[in-house]
């Protein structure tokens, strides 16, 4: 004859195949997460808020991410498109002119930053708050000259990065 230990039966056991509920209560009280406070993050600042003090305070908040979407867009034109505005002027007597050179101020007509695409054949003097380096050196090498203007000063045949050697 052989002994059994007398053991308490599991609730698993105990309850197959018995009950809708198998021993959480009232149904649905066990599905998703009605008992437990939410799913997730839910709740952070409201009732899990203690847990939220204590092991995560830096929840809220942003820190250390700019999103590129809020950023501005500057108004730029290439050279393509100075040459253009430079014959477009020209036709209709509007341009003017300065030791031979013909005087365009983009930062009057809008523009932030003239850019290198395209090739320039005219001789300019193009005032514009920023400049690519490329932008620059074609302007120069068509015989012209580019005037920017960083941070409120004038500084003549540079580009719109930062001056090296300062």
């Amino acid at each position: 004859m052989t002994w059994t230990i007398p053991r308490a039966r599991k609730k698993v056991r105990k309850l197959r195949g018995r009950t809708r509920s198998m021993g959480w209560g009232r149904i649905g009280q066990h599905r998703k997460t009605g008992k437990k406070g939410g799913r997730g993050a839910a709740g952070m600042g409201k009732h899990k808020k203690s847990w939220m003090l204590k092991y995560a305070p830096d929840w809220f908040g942003t820190r250390g991410f700019r999103n590129p979407t809020s950023r501005g867009e500057l108004n730029t034109i290439d050279l393509e498109g100075l040459e253009r505005l430079v014959a477009g002027l020209t036709a209709k007597g509007q341009a003017k002119t300065e030791d031979g050179l013909v005087v365009v101020d983009l930062k009057a007509m809008g523009y932030e930053k003239l850019l290198g695409r395209g090739k320039l054949t005219s001789k300019v003097k193009v005032i514009v708050p920023m400049a690519s380096e490329k932008a620059v050196q074609k302007v120069k090498e068509a015989g012209g000259l580019v005037v920017t203007e960083e941070a409120g000063e004038s500084s003549e045949g540079q580009g719109g990065e930062e001056n090296e050697g300062q």
